[in-house]
Order: C-alpha cells, then sequence, then structure tokens
C-alpha cells in the first residue's frame, strides 16, 4: 500500500512539503501527530489525525503519537480567539491513560513488530527544561520576523482581534518545533502530520531540524473537515460527538453518522473508513441511484461504530432505531438493559406515577392524564378511541387497563402519542 497514494484519493492531503512522497518510498518513516490532552476522551474531531496515523501502520511505516502535556499547558493560539485554560500535571498524566487505551484500539502498539506504534508525551522532555536553556538551545535559532510571519500569529495581533496574544503562546509553534526535533534525534522521526491549521508550527519544527541538526524532515496536512451546512463538524446540540461509550452512548454516535447529509457521507466514508476505493465507488454510486434508501449513510454509520465501538454496539443502534423510528415490537423493548432504556430515551420527557396504583391495576384513561401525558381524561380517552396512543410499543384501546406487568426493568412504562411523541413514566 503505498501511503500517500492512499491519503490523496481519500482527500486527505492539504498540504505536503516536497520530497514527503519520495521519502515515504524510500524507507519505513516514523511519522507522528500530536493530540491535545485537554479531556480524559478523544472525540471524532480526532479521528482524521488517527486515520492518518492508521493508512501510515497499514502501510508499513511507524506511528507515534504524542500527547501535548506541556504543549497543553500553555494552549495553542491557532485558529483560536483566546487563551485557553490550563491543566496541572495530575489531570494530563490521567488524560494520556484514557487517551492511550482509545489509541489502542485503532492503532498497534503490543505487536513488538518494528512498525508498532508508540505514545510520547512532551512534557517527559519539556519538564526539565529550564527557560534560560530553552531559549540558549533553541530560541536562537528562529528569528521573531519567522515567527510573526505565521498565519495564527498573524491574525491573533491583527486589529480585529481584542485579546491580543500572551508571549506564552506566541512561544507555542517554538515548544511544538522543539518536540519535532527531539523526536528526529531520539526517534527517527522525519514527518509530522496535523490538521491544515497546523501548518505553521509543522514547519517550524522543520526549520528547527534544518538548521540544528541539518537534516531533512517534513511536513503533511489534512483538510480540516466542515459540515456540509457550514456548521462544525462533530459538534451537536448537546456539544462534542466523543468516542468515550460513557461521554456520547454509541447508539447516538450511530445517530450521528447515520443523520449525515449526502454531500457530507460521500467525503466522510473516504476520510473515517478502510473501506478500499472500489468499495466506496461502488457505494456511491448505489446510493446516487436512490438516495432516499440512505445507502452510504448506514453503511458509514455501520463502520464507524464497529470501528470504534463494538459490533455489539452497533446491532443495540440498529435495535433502539427501530424502537424510535421503526417497526419494533414489544419483545424488542424488554430486551433492553435499564442502561440501554434510558440511552435510547435520552431527551424523552419522563414523568413520574406512584407505583402503588399500578399495583391493583388502573384504568388507561386514568393512567394517561394522571401522569400528565394528557391534559385531561377526555383528550386521552379521544386520542386512545382514535387509536393514537401505544404502551411499550404495543396499540391500546379505550377500555384497557394497565398495572405493574407493563413495567419495563421494573420501573419504567413507555407511551407513544401518535407517531413520534414519546414519553417515559418511572413508577415510583
Amino acid at each position: 500500500m503505498n501511503f500517500f497514494e492512499e491519503l490523496k484519493w481519500r482527500g486527505m492531503i492539504h498540504d505536503a512539503m516536497p520530497g514527503v512522497e519520495e521519502q515515504l518510498n524510500k524507507e519505513m518513516t516514523s511519522a507522528y501527530v500530536g493530540i491535545d490532552p485537554t479531556a480524559d476522551s478523544l472525540h471524532i474531531g480526532h479521528l482524521v489525525g488517527v486515520m492518518m496515523l492508521k493508512h501510515l501502520q497499514l502501510a508499513g511505516h511507524k506511528p507515534i503519537a504524542l500527547v501535548g502535556g506541556a504543549t497543553g499547558m500553555i494552549g495553542d493560539p491557532s485558529g483560536k480567539s483566546q487563551e485557553r485554560n490550563l491543566l496541572d500535571e495530575t489531570s494530563l498524566r490521567h488524560n494520556q491513560e484514557c487517551l492511550k487505551s482509545q489509541l489502542k484500539r485503532f492503532l498497534d502498539f503490543d505487536s513488538g513488530a518494528a512498525n508498532a506504534a508508540e505514545l510520547v508525551n512532551n512534557y517527559d522532555w519539556m519538564k526539565e527544561f529550564s527557560f534560560l536553556a530553552f531559549i540558549r538551545d533553541v530560541g536562537k535559532h528562529i528569528t521573531v520576523n519567522y515567527m510573526v510571519a505565521k498565519d495564527s500569529v498573524k491574525k491573533r495581533l491583527s486589529a480585529d482581534s481584542r485579546e491580543g496574544m500572551s508571549f506564552t503562546e506566541f512561544t507555542y509553534q517554538l515548544v511544538q518545533g522543539y518536540d519535532f526535533l527531539h523526536l528526529y534525534r531520539t526517534h527517527n522521526c522525519k514527518l509530522q502530520m496535523g490538521g491544515s491549521d497546523q501548518w505553521g508550527n509543522i514547519t517550524t519544527g522543520t526549520e528547527l531540524i534544518r538548521r540544528i541538526e541539518g537534516g531533512e524532515a517534513y511536513a503533511m496536512t489534512c483538510p480540516l473537515i466542515k459540515k456540509a451546512d457550514g456548521t462544525k463538524f462533530g459538534k451537536t446540540e448537546s456539544g462534542n460527538v466523543w468516542l468515550d461509550a460513557t461521554k456520547t452512548s454509541p447508539y447516538h454516535f450511530y445517530q450521528f453518522w447515520l443523520n449525515a447529509s449526502d454531500d457530507d457521507a460521500k467525503i466522510w466514508i473516504k476520510i473515517f473508513t478502510l473501506l478500499t476505493k472500489e468499495e466506496v465507488e461502488s457505494l456511491i454510486a448505489e446510493h446516487e441511484t436512490a438516495p432516499h434508501l440512505r445507502v452510504l449513510q448506514k453503511r458509514l454509520a455501520e463502520e464507524l461504530t464497529c470501528f470504534v465501538h463494538s459490533r455489539h454496539d452497533y446491532e443495540f443502534a440498529i435495535k433502539a432505531s427501530e424502537i424510535l423510528f421503526g417497526n419494533a415490537v414489544t419483545e424488542t423493548l424488554q430486551s433492553l438493559s435499564e442502561e440501554q432504556l434510558l440511552q435510547v430515551m435520552e431527551g424523552v420527557p419522563m414523568h413520574e406515577f406512584p407505583a402503588s396504583e399500578l399495583n391493583n391495576g388502573i384504568d388507561m384513561t386514568s393512567f394517561l392524564a394522571e401522569s400528565k401525558i394528557f391534559p385531561s381524561k377526555g383528550e386521552a380517552r379521544k386520542t386512545l378511541q382514535g387509536g393514537g396512543v401505544s404502551i411499550n410499543k404495543a396499540k391500546v384501546t379505550v377500555d384497557a387497563k394497565i398495572d405493574s406487568s407493563s413495567l419495563l426493568n421494573g420501573k419504567y412504562i413507555l407511551v407513544q402519542k401518535g407517531k413520534k411523541n414519546y414519553f417515559l413514566v418511572k413508577a415510583i
């Protein structure tokens, strides 16, 4: 597999320094991607860099994931309008361990192969570096003129920026540049990859290597992913889409990809899956003959949910989607654990109802009114007569009764009013 060609057809190359392809074709090459450790989980915005490392390793090269423990204490000015909060060492170490456990899902760290992945933390080599030693051994090799010319710096120093830029953030590119120099010296790392907004920081590293070591090193960036409608990729109303199942449930993770627009799905299926060029082209062609079937989105959601979580989580997501949007039956609903039920029903209004009233049984009209799902018995009766109410996915009639045997996991009842209005009633 030709790594450069693979990324090119997938639309994952924005900029590349001359000589990158030749270097990759010449020998097994070590390359790194920096990961911001400000949270204890990766989110889908990190997946582009992770996929670059994945393809690199599949092509026989050596991936290095750099957790920016030191740079995380400073804050990267690239694309930011203001300075970020700084983290303490304990938080950074915790985050590093969490990120490594996630990265092990995608990269081979443990096989002992020559191109096994490595995880490094720049705090380990920066923590003993004195300020005087840094400005003497590193700072003197890069001019202020060179640093100010970077787009990330110019934007923050422009008249439009009210905040300006601290000296701490101004030095960020030097610290990141030194990371590349350190990895060049200690790991023979000759390539740094990242998002297109990192080009300035990455090339500062190649410049340091050239000036201090007289060596050749390379930079390559991928495009920043944006949604076709102009909104930020990876953001939803509830925030980031995380890879940690406790932060974003596998069901909601699946739904994010399933709800991709046609234009986005055509781009994302190339970037975020390992499907071959032939498979991708075949899927896109099939999708274009019948867009309403959403073949592309379904495959994208399947590939990503299995890749990041598991086949079991994907199957649960299908089941959950059937409950909310399809023709699932009561047995499907009853098969869910309490945790799964609450994942599926996240955001669904929850009402409470006295468990004692269910023990003896209660007529359906009273139950619907007393649980506040309907404002009155009259309105509940009218909807029941029209066949507009389901309990646990089964239609109910106006003369039906409900008791504790209807409880899911011993405490919940799912009420559906019409086609799309769900309510979860909790017995207390």
